[in-house]
């Protein structure tokens, strides 16, 4: 196996895209019970001949920091870690052997056994904390599936049958034929998401959709089962509202889980919500600083809930007491933190940390002591090339609303000097820009365009997420509109800090971003470049072909019948006569949340025109491009156009 490092002779001395994809990710930090070992992912880019995937695998340490060693090694790469209760294995999911399957492994080392052997691999998995069982969620295929397709009668209509996954429990420890038997604990009609076991291992939690569609969100509701018997209780089952995310108590007498408004709002406005298992009496919480609250777990106290939310460019962990106002537990004076799990013992959190110059790395941080130690040195062999500085600066939009986003300056930037600057938004809309490393592997390489010689401004307008309920909700029916200014007013004051170049600037963005880019160079010549990544460009079309037909009428009000002039007025193809600025478009083929046609649209529009422009499209590709070689390729594509339209 050759990872992506062995296309270089030598090391960089200059930020390019190859050198970005050289940098791991890190997840799933997870603590021993007794807290004083964690195992963590390491997740890097495998660029070969016929291979172009990224390869996860499991590193342990201990929580000092003194040690670590890589626990996994297979080339079909290991994730979402777990611990037995006694310490001794490592569960977790590899398609080592056929399907996503669950596996352990001794902490000591040897060769890793594997628990499940279902059909259509496995999704989530939860071990009960009596260490009997493996729950988990799968989706079982037809048995005629594959003949179907043999016989060229494999049609399907829509919206029947959808792939639900159904709940199942297996033994951990085999049978006496050697086996690790699964069953179904209940049959239902409808799709298993997220789900806890009950401290006493006798119930799980879970939370259920009709379908497994993003669109039926807004759906969903809690539940739990009796895993012996199958019996089934409603736990919240709000006819307007949507509850997911359970949680049981360590006493065993709550269950917390998130609860949307009545109605849920695609932007979200979400509440903590507290059901007394005795008495079914369900009890809202205190609102959260951005009401997108999302769990990590109990105290061992059970007195309190702990949970991390985006607050401005950064992210936030926090608590939740039963009785009170929030608490914050550690926000981080630079970067963010993220997939933040609690041992089993709830003493000890893991979290991966990153800053702007610096790369993640897996940390941990024991009850009552807010100071992380980091534990994995996953990027601490890498050359350490300069970066551009990235600080945080605010500005007034039109409307005198403030507005704030991150600035991130050529390397060995001198001031005063006028350089290129490149305005990237971001998706969503409800995404936000946050102090994250500028270095990582990404669509966007920001450490490569600083290195070569371009400023550039990730605003957070109005719409976007860790500034509160009334921010975030602040663009409905008005994309384009006061977001728009926002962006603008940005780049102005860019400007006017005498660090942009008003005749040098380019724009780009990825979904929502796309959007705003094919908006913006209909409504202002003042780009040289732009890249528009798997862009809505027409409202009703895009409604009419995407996985999300319920998204654009919560935004808008309405269904584009009823309001069509609302909807004309708010999609950039309709002011696209007299574009002229130079137009790269990009797109995933299988993308479903934005259709490839939305690409077409726009890109036949600019050519019928005779305006420049090109269109890439990656087959095999949905919304986020997954394949290294084809993120590499995005990261060089965006570099190449504004290099030869704005430079």
């Amino acid at each position: 196996m050759l990872a992506l490092g062995s296309l270089f002779a030598q090391a960089p001395t200059s930020w390019t895209p190859e050198f970005s994809l050289q940098f791991q990710t890190v997840s799933a930090v997870t603590p021993s019970p007794d807290g004083k070992l964690a195992v963590w992912v390491q997740t890097r880019p495998l660029i070969e001949t016929e291979r172009s995937e990224m390869v996860s695998q499991i590193w342990a340490g201990a929580t000092d920091g003194s040690r670590r060693f890589q626990l996994t090694r297979n080339d079909k790469g290991a994730s979402n870690p777990a611990w037995s209760a006694d310490g001794r294995y490592v569960y977790f999911v590899s398609d080592r052997g056929g399907g996503a399957q669950v596996h352990r492994i001794l902490l000591l080392g040897g060769e890793a056994e594997k628990l499940t052997d279902f059909k259509g691999g496995v999704g989530a998995y939860e071990l009960s904390p009596d260490g009997k069982w493996i729950a988990f969620t799968a989706y079982e295929p037809p048995a005629d599936e594959e003949k179907s397709k043999k016989e060229k009668r494999d049609m399907h209509v829509v919206d029947s049958n959808p792939a639900n996954a159904a709940l199942y429990v297996a033994a951990v420890e085999p049978g006496s034929d050697g086996k690790h038997k699964h069953r179904k604990v209940f049959e239902a009609k409808y799709h298993v998401a997220e789900f806890d076991w009950s401290p006493d291992s006798r119930l799980i939690a879970f939370s259920h959709s009709p379908t497994p569609s993003t669109n039926d969100w807004p759906k969903s509701d809690v539940s739990e089962v009796e895993v012996e018997t199958g019996k089934l209780k409603d736990l919240a089952a709000s006819a307007g509202a949507a509850e997911h995310s359970p949680l049981y108590s360590p006493d065993g007498r709550y269950i917390a889980l998130v609860r949307s408004t009545d109605p849920p709002r695609w932007a979200a406005d979400d509440r903590i919500v507290l059901v007394n298992r005795k008495t079914g009496q369900a009890r809202e919480l205190p609102a959260t600083n951005d009401t997108q609250p999302e769990l990590i777990g109990w105290s061992a106290s059970s007195t309190y809930i702990l949970y991390s939310e985006s607050k401005r460019t950064r992210t936030s962990l926090s608590s939740m007491p039963i009785d009170g106002p929030p608490e914050p537990v550690f926000e981080p004076s630079q970067g963010i933190v993220s997939g933040a799990r609690l041992n089993a013992n709830r003493t000890v959190l893991g979290m991966a940390w990153e800053k702007p110059d610096q790369a993640p790395e897996a940390f941990v941080m024991k009850e009552g002591v807010h100071s992380p130690v980091q534990l994995s040195r996953a990027n601490s062999d890498l050359p350490k090339l300069p970066l551009g500085h990235t600080e945080v600066i605010k500005w007034k939009s039109k409307d005198g609303l403030e507005v704030e986003g991150l600035l991130t300056y050529p390397v060995d930037y001198e001031k005063g000097k006028r350089v290129p600057l490149i305005l990237n938004i971001h998706g969503g809309p409800t995404g936000v820009f946050n102090e994250s490393f500028t270095g990582r592997w990404d669509l966007y390489p920001i450490a490569v365009f600083a290195a070569k010689g371009y400023a550039v401004l990730r605003p957070n307008p109005r719409g976007s997420s860790g500034y509160g309920q009334k921010f975030r909700f602040a663009n409905y029916g008005d994309w384009g509109g006061k977001d728009y200014e926002d962006d603008q007013a940005g780049v102005d004051a860019v400007i006017a800090m005498g660090v942009a170049d008003p005749d040098r600037l380019a724009i780009m963005g990825w979904s929502y971003g796309g959007f705003m880019t094919s908006w913006t160079i209909t409504q202002t010549k003042r780009y040289k470049a732009a890249v528009i990544g798997a862009g809505v460009t027409n409202l009703w079309s895009f409604t009419g072909t995407a996985d999300i037909p319920g998204f654009i009428p919560d935004y808008f009000g309405g269904e584009a019948w009823n309001n069509f002039d609302t909807w004309r007025k708010h999609s950039p193809i309709t002011y696209i006569k007299g574009v002229t600025t130079p137009t790269l478009l990009l797109h995933g083929e299988a993308d479903d949340r934005v259709p490839v046609t939305q690409g077409y649209e726009y890109y036949n529009a600019l050519k019928r025109q005779g305006t420049l422009a090109k269109m890439v499209v990656y087959p095999r590709t949905p919304h986020g491009p997954r394949e290294p070689k084809f993120i590499l390729d995005i990261m060089q594509r965006h570099v190449d156009w504004v290099e030869k339209y704005v430079r």
